[in-house]
């Protein structure tokens, strides 16, 4: 057995969060020989239920858990004690007749706590999956608050998204899940996000070949990717839990892994410059990993169209940078 690895997870108690923390400490993530300890955060209201959840998890059995760590979100640098990741579940979701300004403004003190805390505490190798939404500007924060942690090791997720979008690229055109490669999310985890379908093949062919449809692909296709969010929950009644968890941990797994060859993955990672997306952002691109850090994939062309799609999702990155300008540290 390797030493173990320490990951934490905020909101753990939640929908999404009771979702991953079984698989996270079953094995299924990093392999049958890697211990893991679980930190399991959450806000003081929900401790009860936390402790279910620590129950649970020993009810389990896993061969693979080799620890279990609780904390409170008024001590958050004790559940980010030494951990090598920390999963950013955690966070006040939108209600009805608000703006996402208001929702911007309302998560921004919590992940500016908890990027000071992971700062101070989280292990020098630390590497940082924001999920709770927006992931993009919330990840913004916590980053500008941990001035020790290279800007490398940040990631909002996109998983979810790109594996919606492989999910229906494959349904229309009658192919295995497994046929859809490289199908890149650009810039914001919300409605203004753009699924390259021009750079996507299936079955090793362009996609919009395979579909032959493409005004289908630049219509009904996009706007199904941008809005299955909402779409999920006017189905059931509460937002995408099960598939936003193993997002999540798709998402771990394509950066803890080299990527396999001439596959990229989407993330939302601080941008390099690279197609012209301003340094400093965190926006969604296609990405290769090798285990260690991410490096942005080139040579993806776009057409006015494409490139019409993707400034309008960094221009809504910029603005929402710029409603929270007074929580980032110069």
């Amino acid at each position: 057995m390797n030493d173990p690895i320490r990951v934490a997870v905020t909101g753990a108690a939640g929908n999404i969060g009771y979702a991953l923390v079984f698989r996270l400490a079953s094995g299924q993530v990093f392999g049958p020989d890697q211990p893991v300890i679980v930190h399991l955060v959450e806000v003081p209201p929900v401790l009860p239920s936390l402790d279910g959840v620590h129950m649970e998890l020993d009810d389990c059995a896993f061969p693979t858990l080799a620890g279990v760590v609780k904390a409170d979100s008024d001590h958050l640098e004790d559940g980010f004690a030494g951990c090598n990741l920390v999963l950013c579940v955690g966070s006040v979701p939108r209600k009805d007749g608000m703006e996402r300004a208001d929702l911007i403004r309302i998560n921004g003190p919590i992940f500016t706590n908890t990027g000071k805390a992971i700062n101070a505490a989280a292990a020098k190798d630390v590497r940082v999956v924001v999920v709770g939404n927006p992931c993009n500007t919330n990840c913004l924060i916590a980053m500008s608050n941990a001035p020790d942690v290279p800007r490398d090791r940040w990631y909002a997720m996109t998983r979810l998204d790109q594996n919606r979008a492989v999910s229906m690229l494959a349904q229309k055109s009658g192919q295995h899940v497994s046929d859809v490669q490289n199908m890149t999310i650009w810039g914001n985890h919300s409605a203004s996000q753009y699924p390259d379908f021009y750079n996507t093949k299936i079955g090793g062919q362009p996609a919009a070949e395979v579909i032959g449809d493409e005004a289908w692909l630049q219509g009904d296709f996009i706007s199904a990717v941008q809005k299955r969010g909402a779409t999920v929950i006017k189905a059931r009644g509460a937002s995408s839990a099960a598939s936003a968890a193993n997002a999540a941990l798709d998402n771990v797994r394509d950066i803890w892994f080299p990527t396999p060859e001439g596959q990229t993955f989407s993330a939302a990672v601080c941008s390099d410059g690279s197609y012209g997306i301003d340094e400093g952002l965190i926006a969604s691109m296609p990405l290769t990993s090798d285990g260690r850090t991410w490096t942005a994939t080139q040579g993806f062309e776009h057409n006015e169209f494409a490139q019409a799609k993707i400034d309008a999702t960094i221009a809504e990155l910029r603005e929402e940078r710029d409603t929270v300008k007074d929580l980032l540290p110069s």
